[in-house]
């Protein structure tokens, strides 16, 4: 049973898209379809695609005791007035009293839980960093109806000639020789010369130790 695509993907589906350009920046191609809406062009016909996706991870710093506990013990105490805010709204008096031991109990907890995770870890790793799936291409596709207009509208814009892509351009796919080349009914090449068949076995008859060469000699 096949799945029907949601409202949310046929928004980000174009019906037959075809390449327009290929940007290296996400500036660029955004550039692009701001001067394509400035010409009064259709840009709910456009869409920009980030292709040859790549995970980077930039490396913050290093990882120690002193700051690993120490971030512990602030996250429990960000989480304990948390709690002690919501439980002090159904508490009559000693709120702040109530609020300092949710703090407080929020920081033990932050310190031992932090303290057991860098434990288990046993120094594999020793940094902090941040990881971000960014793309390195941005190909800009263009429904087929509007993609004439909208390459006659980009290749007028300063500096874009040179990201535009030829539509229609055919692959060349390089010829691999044929192995089966004359063989069960294949055609063949005429420039290239074809053993005869009759060459390569005697004729019958020819051979001097045939039955009938045998009979002539005898007589």
């Amino acid at each position: 049973m096949s799945q029907q695509p949601s409202a949310g993907q046929e928004i980000l589906n174009l019906e037959f898209p075809q390449s327009l350009a290929l940007f290296d920046r996400y500036a660029d191609a955004q550039k692009a379809v701001d001067f394509l809406s400035d010409e009064q062009f259709p840009v709910q016909n456009v869409m920009i695609v980030g292709t040859d996706l790549r995970q980077v991870e930039r490396v913050t710093g290093r990882l120690t005791w002193p700051k690993v506990l120490g971030g512990g013990v602030l996250s429990g105490m960000w989480m304990g007035l948390f709690v002690g805010l919501i439980l002090s709204m159904f508490e009559g008096g000693a709120t702040l009293g109530l609020i300092g031991m949710a703090v407080g109990a929020g920081a033990v907890f932050g310190f031992i839980w932090a303290g057991l995770g860098y434990s288990m870890s046993r120094g594999r790793r020793d940094f902090t960093s941040v990881s971000q799936v960014v793309a390195t291409k941005y190909e800009l596709l263009v429904e087929h109806r509007a993609f004439g207009e909208a390459q006659a509208l980009l290749s007028k814009m300063d500096g874009v000639r040179g990201a535009l892509v030829t539509a229609g351009e055919p692959k060349r796919v390089q010829a691999r020789p044929n192995p089966f080349e004359g063989m069960y009914g294949q055609k063949i090449d005429a420039s290239k010369p074809v053993a005869s068949s009759d060459s390569a076995q005697p004729a019958a008859g020819s051979s001097a130790d045939s039955p009938g060469a045998d009979d002539t000699s005898a007589k």
